[in-house]
């Protein structure tokens, strides 16, 4: 006869450990209808908008400069919003919080010089064996623990180095297509600082507006005649484990996940006073990263600049909602991958750069005042710097080595204030 027993407390605690619970039920479909509203659906449009423009921008340009095939582009482009897509929607509908997931745009910037030199199925293959070291490392719980080890505000100072090229876009579109930025800027002022105006129009989605209505008006919106296929037809890239593509490439994209990519969205969260589940967030990213190497596709995150965005506004409780948005929206751009390609890169830079820098700067204005405003300041000051100098050793992100050292700064020079926050 066998005896069943229950779980000990420490078991429960373990599991609750490595898997956060969601503290709340699950959101049905009448509390998404009710919780819905203009402006968190302006954050999730806005929040496609920049994932659908820049980001893609830097895939086809990675993509092309390799050598890859429209064919093998087009099926990345399909894996990367169908995974930022799904886990979005699932997440977010779970923990009723807005976890927006996309894809590591330093991992895919890192991929340039090592596609010169490796093949597809190569690099295809060290996107397998990072999805599953990932997933593994959520597993083990190691992540939650070294982020709760480093203080918030040298965690913030890393988010401000890599938010600030976001403001200074402004200043940068402003300057270089005046016809297109200053509306929107305009825009984005009069109805923030008219509260009455901005409750019927949200201030983002405003300046979005006005600069589509720009951008149309003065002629700048040039889409290729002809074009390629309407929906996507993603392919599977057969992998080739290889040494030299193993060594190069899964640690650095490993770290870039895990320590820049998810420390931002992390951070954003916590600042804006959600609690995202640190290892469910880890085990997912591993997940659909796996499943984006099936399409050759790069690993699958959670950005800083993504869930910036769809924080920007709103009540707490209600900004699961652009999540959803946001995500749905990525479920149809796979769809029609080649297409939204096309018509993004139709509008003018400024355009995407002033719509970015706008959506962003409350979470930029939030980074520094927690990064700069109360303790850890020294070590937060060495982060920044070294992030912001674009320091870039062994293929890893500059986001990583300024967290490393200004974390190792300030324990040495710092050390009556870890005193004080354990005490």
């Amino acid at each position: 006869m066998s005896v069943t027993t229950d779980p000990s407390p420490t078991t429960i605690r373990a599991r609750s450990f490595l898997f956060e619970r969601p503290g709340i039920r699950p959101a049905g479909v009448r509390d998404v209808l009710r919780d819905v509203g203009a402006q968190y659906a302006a954050n999730g449009v806005v929040g496609l908008v920049f994932s659908a423009s820049g980001p893609i921008a830097v895939t086809l340009a990675v993509g092309a400069a390799a050598g890859l095939t429209d064919a093998q582009l087009a099926s990345w482009v399909f894996a990367i919003f169908l995974s930022a897509g799904l886990a979005t929607v699932v997440m977010s509908l779970v923990y009723r919080q807005p976890l927006g997931f996309a894809w590591s745009i330093p991992g895919t910037v890192l991929l340039g010089p090592s596609l010169q030199h490796l093949s597809f199925p190569e690099v295809v293959g060290a996107f397998f064996t990072a999805g599953l070291v990932i997933l593994g490392l959520g597993m083990s719980g190691v992540v939650r623990r070294a982020m709760a080890a480093i203080p918030m505000p040298i965690v913030m100072a890393m988010v401000a180095a890599v938010f600030l090229r976001f403001g200074t876009d402004i200043v940068t579109a402003t300057r270089d297509n005046t016809i297109v930025a200053v509306p929107m800027v305009l825009a984005f002022l009069v109805l923030s600082a008219v509260p009455l105006l901005g409750r019927f129009l949200p201030p983002v989605l405003g300046a979005l507006g006005v600069g589509v209505v720009a951008v149309v008006a003065s002629g700048q919106f040039t889409l290729e005649p002809g074009g390629g296929p309407f929906f996507a037809t993603p392919t599977f890239t057969v992998p080739e484990f290889t040494w030299a593509a193993q060594l190069e490439l899964v640690v650095p994209l490993a770290i870039t996940v895990l320590i820049v990519q998810n420390g931002q969205g992390i951070a954003v969260l916590n600042a804006a006073g959600h609690r995202p589940p640190v290892n469910v967030f880890a085990m997912s990213s591993g997940i659909f990263s796996v499943l984006n190497a099936g399409f050759g596709a790069v690993s699958a995150c959670v950005t800083g600049p993504t869930n910036a965005l769809l924080t920007s506004s709103g009540e707490k409780h209600r900004q699961y909602t652009g999540a959803l948005v946001y995500g749905v929206l990525s479920l149809v751009c796979a769809l029609v991958a080649p297409t939204l390609v096309r018509l993004m890169l139709a509008t003018p830079e400024a355009f995407v750069l002033a719509l970015g820098g706008i959506a962003m700067l409350k979470a930029l204005q939030q980074a520094f005042v927690t990064a700069f405003a109360t303790t850890f300041t020294f070590g937060s000051l060495v982060t920044f710097v070294v992030t912001i100098a674009d320091l870039n050793l062994f293929n890893i992100h500059a986001a990583f080595w300024g967290i490393l050292i200004g974390y190792l700064v300030s324990r040495v020079l710092e050390r009556g204030q870890y005193a004080d926050q354990r005490r």
